[in-house]
């Protein structure tokens, strides 16, 4: 039944599917590019201002780089929205009639291959990934809410796992990960962890006779913060570390109680600065809103996440080198797979995805550098066109299937007209395009309709 509902096709035009708002297809285009041009320079504007602001970007990048590389991206977003409708109409013209695949993959398909051209080659990599990531996960979903697949208990936390093991294993490895990726985990985990990492313990005994001296000659106006903090460096330093540890400043057991705090803290503060701007919105209405900012519950979820993964990660590590005498890269194996498990606290299918997206981008990449693995050009344009397609063909045929930020950000994109597409008359197709639209009949114009419209409209056209 479901094959043959794949099979049927629609005589309707792009009118009465598509652009319900208005008959005239060129028209169409121009309302979908007038609102996709606004919100992707309010998007892109706000982006690499911050971006530039953040890497401290010179006078010469804010007068000759900045505006032409928001106009760049802003084109690439804009050309987007605005080539799917019109190769939605186009589709249309050719075949004569919708089939399944049509009003969402194909016509999203050239448009977003289209776009991804325009924009520049430093971020295809990234937008790829992004689009590769949500187009697995809403497969994923369409095939749980079809009854093909059945969900994993726990199973984001248990693709963490698998992820973070080979991350850290890459990471211990000497000239396994680069750029970004690597520069990130020895944020999170510490310069301690890298096998190439060269922090002499001569120069730290040193340093700590400096520090003697000066507080020797502050002894005289020592209070209680000077004493908490000589009884915490002499607890941390004196105690069991293995002669394999690299962390000299500290013994194994507050180097993992200071690795806690630290990305618990960290962790705590990303949240609080996610919620500020809702906040800040409701600070003259509610202003109680403004201590949940503080108390917030998914404040302290991602801090326990972050803190108990590097402090598992460290402790486990460290534990490895007290049981078999030696340091050994894979160690990180296991001490990885056992930290991904902090990702009970704060679990998220998105992030899952997207690091799993990553390694695999980085396994692959490694494998062209062996000679093992052959290069494909223009992949990443490829991966991009078809990732976008699918999400497309879910936000037209069956909404309930994508992720409820990515249909936000299209509702924004196209000043909520992608929620007026006829889906009732979508529903023949056996996917319950409606779901969410059970209300919503569109008032069309009998003069430019195939079918009689349900909801006909009595005064023409302007």
């Amino acid at each position: 039944a479901k094959m043959a509902a794949l099979s049927k096709s629609i005589p309707h035009s792009c009118y009465e599917i598509g652009h319900t708002w208005d008959p005239h297809c060129g028209r169409a285009f121009v309302h979908i590019t007038q609102g996709a041009l606004g919100e992707s320079l309010r998007i892109y504007g706000t982006l690499y201002l911050i971006a530039a602001i953040l890497r401290k970007r010179k006078l010469d990048y804010y007068l000759h780089k900045l505006l032409p590389e928001i106009l760049q991206s802003t084109s690439f977003l804009t050309a987007n929205g605005s080539l799917y409708i019109a190769f939605f109409c186009i589709l249309r013209r050719i075949l004569g009639k919708f089939y399944f695949w049509t009003p969402g993959f194909g016509a999203a398909l050239p448009a977003s291959y289209v776009a991804i051209l325009i924009e520049r080659k430093s971020r295809r990599g990234l937008l790829t990934i992004y689009m590769a990531n949500l187009a697995t996960e809403t497969l994923f979903r369409m095939g749980v809410s079809r009854g093909t697949i059945t969900p994993l208990r726990h199973g984001e936390v248990l693709l963490f796992c698998i992820t973070s093991a080979l991350f850290m294993f890459f990471f211990r490895c000497k000239d396994g990960l680069k750029g970004f990726t690597f520069s990130a985990l020895k944020f999170i985990v510490g310069k301690e962890e890298i096998p190439t990492h060269s922090f002499a313990p001569e120069a730290t005994f040193l340093r700590r006779e400096k520090k003697g001296k000066h507080h020797e000659e502050v002894t005289q106006r020592m209070n209680i913060i000077a004493v908490t903090k000589k009884l915490v460096d002499n607890v941390c330093k004196h105690g069991p570390r293995h002669r394999c540890c690299k962390h000299y400043e500290d013994n194994c057991i507050s180097y993992c109680i200071k690795g806690f705090i630290r990305m618990f803290s960290v962790g705590y503060l990303i949240q609080c600065c996610l919620r500020i701007p809702s906040a800040f919105r409701h600070l003259f209405t509610k202003p109680s809103r403004l201590l949940s900012l503080f108390y917030n519950k998914e404040n302290f979820q991602l801090g326990a996440f972050l803190g108990s993964f590097v402090s598992i990660y460290k402790g486990m590590s460290c534990f490895l080198r007290w049981v078999r005498n030696l340091d050994d890269e894979l160690h990180a194996l296991i001490a990885g797979s056992l930290a991904g498990v902090s990702m009970m606290f704060y679990k998220s299918t998105t992030i899952s995805m997207y690091l799993a997206s990553k390694l695999v981008e980085a396994m692959y990449f490694k494998g062209i550098e062996a000679g093992k693995v052959p290069y494909f050009p223009h992949a990443d344009s490829v991966i991009y066109a078809v990732s976008t397609a699918i999400c497309f063909q879910a936000a037209v045929m069956e909404v309930q299937n994508l992720r409820p930020s990515y249909w936000k950000f299209l509702l924004r994109l196209t000043k909520g007209r992608f929620a007026v597409m006829n889906r009732r008359v979508l529903d023949v197709f056996g996917t319950e395009a409606s779901m969410h639209f059970k209300d919503f009949i569109p008032k069309l114009d009998p003069r430019y309709t195939i079918e009689p419209p349900e909801l006909p409209i009595g005064q023409a056209w302007k």
